[in-house]
Formats: C-alpha cells, sequence, structure tokens
C-alpha cells in the first residue's frame, strides 16, 4: 500500500507530546470515574486486545492503523507506571531508565563498558541475538534458566517458535537445518499412526509433536510461523468470502452445492 508522507517532528516535540499524554492521563485518573476506577487487573484484558489490534495493523501494513493502535498501547503502558507510581512502586522515568540501562548492557558492541579491554568482534545480526541470550543470563536480575524467560501465557504457537530460538542460543539445535525434515516426517508417520490406533490423548500428543516439529523448520529457513499462518488464516477469509458472494449470486446457499461447484468457484478465487 502507498504511504503519506508524515511530518518529521523535532526531539523536543517528541517530548512535549509525550509529556501531554501524561498530563491528560493524570486528569483522567483525576476526574474520570472509569479511568479512577481502573486496577492492573482490571487493564489486563483490554491491554491484551489492543496488543492484539496492533498486531493485525501491522500485518494490514496500514500505516495509519498502526499510528492509531500504537496509541493504544501506549496509553497502557503509561497507565500502569501512573498506577505504579500511585502505589510507591515506580514510575514513568524508572520505566524509560531501567528499558535504557538494559539496552546499554546488552548493546555492548554499540555501548562498550568503560572497562572493555578490547573492541568488540560482533558484527551480524545473528551474533548480536546470542549474545543478548547470554548477557540476559548474566543480568542480577535476569533469567535463572534458559527457557526461564519465556513466558507462560503466549499463545502455544508463538511459545514453540520463543523455546526453540532460546534453545538454539546454547548450541542446541540442528548442525544442518536439512535435518529437521527427517524429524518432521517421523512425527508426522507417529502422528499417523496414533491416529490408526484410536486413542485419542496420543494422537493429541503425537499432533503437537508434528506442530512443534514444523515450527522448527520454519526457524531454521527464518519463516516466522505465526506471521505465516495469519496470511493463510487472511487468504482463506478472502477465497472463501468470494465462494459465498458467488453463492448469492447463483441463489444457491452453500449447503445445497456439490463438493464439485464450490471447487470450481474456489479455483476462481485462487487467481483473483
Amino acid at each position: 500500500m502507498s504511504h503519506q508522507s508524515a511530518t518529521i517532528h523535532t526531539r523536543r516535540e517528541h517530548l512535549e507530546a509525550f509529556g501531554r499524554l501524561l498530563d491528560v492521563l493524570d486528569e483522567l485518573r483525576e476526574k474520570c470515574p472509569w479511568d479512577r476506577k481502573q486496577t492492573n487487573e482490571s487493564l489486563r484484558p483490554n491491554t491484551i486486545e489492543e496488543t492484539y489490534e496492533l498486531c493485525d495493523a501491522l500485518m494490514k501494513d496500514n500505516a495509519s492503523e498502526i499510528c492509531k493502535e500504537l496509541g493504544d498501547v501506549l496509553l497502557h503502558v503509561a497507565f500502569y507506571a501512573k498506577i505504579g507510581a500511585e502505589k510507591g512502586d515506580f514510575d514513568i522515568a524508572d520505566v524509560c531508565n531501567r528499558l535504557c540501562d538494559k539496552l546499554i548492557f546488552r548493546h555492548p558492541h554499540v555501548f562498550p563498558p568503560a572497562d572493555a579491554d578490547a573492541q568488540s568482534n560482533v558484527k551480524t545480526e545473528k551474533q548480536v541475538s546470542d549474545q543478548w541470550e547470554q548477557l540476559k543470563q548474566r543480568e542480577k536480575d535476569g533469567n535463572k534458566t534458559v527457557l526461564a524467560g519465556v513466558p507462560s501465557a503466549l499463545p502455544s504457537l508463538v511459545k514453540a517458535y520463543r523455546i526453540q530460538d532460546k534453545a538454539r542460543h546454547v548450541g542446541f539445535d540442528w548442525e544442518e537445518r536439512e535435518q529437521v525434515w527427517s524429524k518432521v516426517k517421523e512425527e508426522i508417520a507417529e502422528f499417523e499412526h496414533e491416529v490408526g490406533s484410536m486413542d485419542q490423548q496420543k494422537a493429541e500428543e503425537e499432533f503437537g509433536d508434528v506442530m512443534f516439529s514444523l515450527i522448527n523448520a520454519s526457524r531454521l529457513y527464518h519463516i516466522n510461523p505465526d506471521n505465516a499462518l495469519e496470511k493463510t488464516n487472511q487468504k482463506f477469509i478472502k477465497r472463501f468470502t468470494y465462494l459465498e458472494t458467488r453463492a448469492k449470486e447463483m441463489n444457491k446457499p452453500l449447503t445445497a452445492m456439490t463438493l464439485a461447484e464450490m471447487d470450481e468457484i474456489w479455483n476462481e478465487a485462487k487467481k483473483l
């Protein structure tokens, strides 16, 4: 899609806009009954929804929607910091400073520490990613185990990808990515066997293994499985909607169509 040129604001204007947000939030927290009532727990479901709406706008590459949804997510970040300040736990300055400290610590190739005795040899994206995971282990309040940093609330597909990626950083991975296909085929065969045995629980377990191995393959071939699946979802929705529209034009409900008739229209949709 085409993008309109945005106004390039100065750093001062950035800071003024952020200050304006904090001022507006302060007033809402004091004067609005709904905003005054909110807690971390009550905001959490809305935060999840807003995050997914942002993800939807990102997939559609809609600049106007991305801008709007980023604002909604930013509001939630500021709101949680406001609640933290009211409790005396932390405020938005603490949030920003802790983030900056973390970014500086995890990018020694950009911000060399004072005691650095040699120039960093980190040059590639992979080296940066590996270094990031290693530094997380060294942080005072960092993760104590390799997989501890994977949030338990992540959707299963995203979680599987993150688990595999974190294991990769400590060398737990295939020597050659082509080796993953024998594992994929092995898991599919085991799933087929359990489906044939009519053991529902074992079939479910083996299907999970099939998905896990396919996600592993996507990672090795630099394909984000969540993005790939969502693109397929949108493709299916578009084609099925076309099928419904054509059926209405023919005054024939889908339930009255044969599979052959639907397949013919489906093939039309694929050409659009």
